[in-house]
């Protein structure tokens, strides 16, 4: 029997994904018509972004589930018409490319590589970065990407110090939850990262109040959501010098509005939110193998706790 794939990602999406998804449905032992456009009682899974036009989910009575092209589920969550089990997107090359960011921008920060690329000729200061193991990295966040990250850094040899809404262990990582837990890991941190989801609960986390326990001077780096650092009070915090630089990859608008003063702050880089994109042809493994999983009466991987957000 040939299953019914709705792919609901927007304008040109199914087009990229055909090929990878077949391949990869097909090493399943899979047989299923992938479409853009069905009868909504015929559909068993829906493959979403949340960009897509489809809203309204009541229609699709007979779907099994409904399978995230992003990480991030924020702007379906709370859709009251989804009654179908959800599943977000986690996938090792979306991990991968996030891993790279981060690194790469902590490493950035790390080594003092801005005075060198900006140094005018005859500039010759020779003043030597600390060593990674003399540097604290905190990392707010540590669901899949953020535990990745946090271990990739101390695979680097930094000092990481991580903090999560919930109690959690990891190997070589000094971890903490709570109240007091965050700002002993804000305190600690020369290096901020942020890749908290986006809820209630972490919406300004990073205000006035908590940017103020960051050492003088520290940097932040949010590939996360945009929604957790309060705008004001990061501009207020770099004018000041509290904070010494942000790199920020997401925001509340996005593409970020050429009059908002992230883009003209000299101590500000924008990215346009490219931390972790998802691929096609490892997504559509992932995809595929949940499927799999639910077709053989598994549970479903990576299922969006409702309660949570996440």
């Amino acid at each position: 029997m040939s299953l019914t794939l709705l792919f609901a990602a927007g304008p040109g999406t199914l087009d990229a994904y055909r090929a990878p998804l077949e391949a990869a449905l097909k090493a399943e032992g899979l047989a299923a018509d992938l479409t853009d456009s069905a009868a909504p009682e015929t559909v068993d899974y829906i493959i979403y972004a949340p960009a897509s036009p489809l809203q309204d989910f009541t229609p699709f009575t007979r779907a099994k589930a409904v399978l995230s092209l992003w990480a991030g589920v924020e702007r379906i969550v709370a859709n009251r018409t989804l009654t179908q089990p959800l599943a977000r997107m986690v996938d090792p090359a979306l991990t991968q490319g996030m891993v790279e960011y981060v690194c790469g921008h902590v490493l950035r920060y790390h080594l003092g590589m801005d005075a060198h690329i900006t140094a005018a000729p005859g500039d010759w200061a020779t003043h030597a970065p600390p060593l990674a193991s003399e540097r604290t990295v905190g990392l707010l966040g540590l669901g899949a990407l953020g535990s990745a990250c946090a271990q990739a850094l101390a695979g680097l040899g930094f000092r990481v110090a991580g903090w999560s809404a919930r109690p959690k262990t990891l190997d070589g990582i000094a971890c903490a939850d709570g109240e007091s837990g965050l700002k002993t890991v804000l305190q600690a941190s020369e290096i901020l990262v942020t890749l908290l989801p986006d809820t209630p609960q972490t919406t300004n986390l990073l205000d006035a109040e908590t940017l103020a326990l960051l050492p003088r001077g520290a940097r932040i780096i949010n590939p996360g959501r945009g929604t957790v650092i309060d705008d004001a009070a990061l501009i207020a915090a770099l004018d000041a010098g509290q904070i010494g630089h942000a790199t920020l990859d997401v925001f509340r608008t996005e593409p970020l509005p050429v009059a908002h003063p992230f883009w003209h702050h000299p101590r500000v880089t924008v990215t346009p939110h490219i931390a972790a994109a998802t691929r096609a042809e490892s997504a559509a493994r992932v995809l595929a193998r949940n499927i799999a999983r639910v077709e053989a009466g598994a549970p479903l991987l990576h299922e969006v706790a409702r309660d949570r957000g996440y």
